[in-house]
């Protein structure tokens, strides 16, 4: 006997009572079981956040599209954003990368354990270091190497990748190049990046070296939305770890890889999962 497949709906609209009861009371009278409901209330925004996870009640032949099309109706009563997706079909992700191979190396275990559900499209990188890992994964590897010359075209390229494919998550896992504004808008909450949390701080080379020099007593990484402001979209994820005197440089720079991995893996599986919602320049996450 096959599992029963589960569908998780996500819904962003204006705040107002009764939202709650109609999409539930909706599920109900189709036959649907409800297994998990998280919400929330932007108070100053004015808006409500809601994701379920359901499926249809044993012995019932339910169809999913019939079910989408009776929901536009709930929808507009309440001028709801949704979308639904069935939890069986694993997020398509892009990943990109440079020389550093501790987010990708990371990424990709967990993929391979069965930890984060999703299936890799391409690793695409401005360097060939990190090829020999895409090709032990069987995953397909594009060298794209970047210019100032060459930028635009490559980014070109770049989206050729992402609508042929068909990715729905781009992953900047340590990629060291600086998207165009352009690429950016493109991408737009599908695609996020991994930085250390120095930033603004301590800029430019050897931030670890500079954060010794200053006696940090936190070390942390953050995993946001990529937007044409750098460093500064939408934040997913953080992660922290103490350090104190003794830590030497080196001893910073192997913490702060730790933190970038955990943030990021989170991050991505906070987004294949569906629980991150855009709400103005921050996120609301149903974890």
């Amino acid at each position: 006997m096959s599992p029963t497949t589960s569908y998780i709906i996500t819904i962003s609209c204006p705040a107002a009572s009764g939202i709650v009861a109609a999409v539930t009371t909706f599920l109900s009278e189709s036959q649907c079981y409800i297994s998990e409901l998280a919400q929330y209330d932007d108070e100053e925004l004015g808006r409500f956040f809601l994701r379920a996870r359901f499926r249809f009640n044993e012995g019932i032949k339910g169809d999913i599209d019939s079910l989408k099309r009776d929901f536009d109706g709930v929808a507009s009563q309440f001028d709801m954003g949704w979308s639904l997706h069935d939890e069986g079909e694993p997020m398509r992700v892009l990943l990109m990368v440079s020389k550093y191979d501790h987010c990708l190396s990371d990424l990709m275990y967990r993929h391979r354990k069965g930890e984060l559900d999703m299936r890799i499209t391409a690793i695409v990188s401005n360097h060939l270091d990190l090829r020999p890992m895409a090709e032990r994964e069987g995953i397909r590897f594009v060298y794209l190497p970047v210019t100032p010359e060459t930028k635009a075209r490559q980014e070109a390229a770049l989206m050729e990748i992402v609508e042929e494919t068909g990715t729905e998550l781009v992953v900047l896992a340590r990629y060291m190049q600086i998207l165009s504004n352009d690429l950016c808008k493109k991408l737009a909450g599908r695609a996020i990046n991994i930085h250390h949390s120095f930033l603004p701080g301590f800029k430019g080379a050897k931030p670890y070296h500079q954060a010794h020099e200053r006696g940090v007593k936190l070390i942390g990484a953050t995993a946001h939305y990529v937007t044409p402001d750098l460093d500064e979209g939408p934040i997913v994820e953080q992660e922290v770890q103490r350090v104190d005197h003794t830590y030497r440089p080196e001893d910073l720079v192997a913490v702060g890889r730790n933190t970038e991995t955990i943030a990021l893996s989170r991050a991505v599986r906070y987004h294949i999962e569906h629980r991150v919602f855009l709400d103005g320049n921050k996120t609301v996450i149903f974890r």
